[in-house]
């Protein structure tokens, strides 16, 4: 890939399944569409960089890439 990984595999794993949890959530428990469409967004957000194991965020303040 073009990219190195920047989080460990635990990290990725908790970010795939807060990501799926946080989209189950929001469209249950939230009443408002709008509500409902930025916690979707912000859960494939992190579901994706825990799939993909790189976080552009993390990359910003310092965290180096995993050797």
């Amino acid at each position: 890939m073009w990219y190195r990984k920047n989080l460990p595999m635990w990290e990725r794993v908790f970010r795939v399944l807060a990501g799926l949890l946080l989209a189950v959530i929001g469209f249950m428990y939230l009443q408002q569409p709008w509500q409902q469409w930025l916690s979707v967004a912000v859960a494939v957000i992190m579901g994706s960089t825990g799939f993909v194991g790189f976080c552009p965020a993390c990359a910003l303040v310092g965290r180096r890439p995993i050797e």
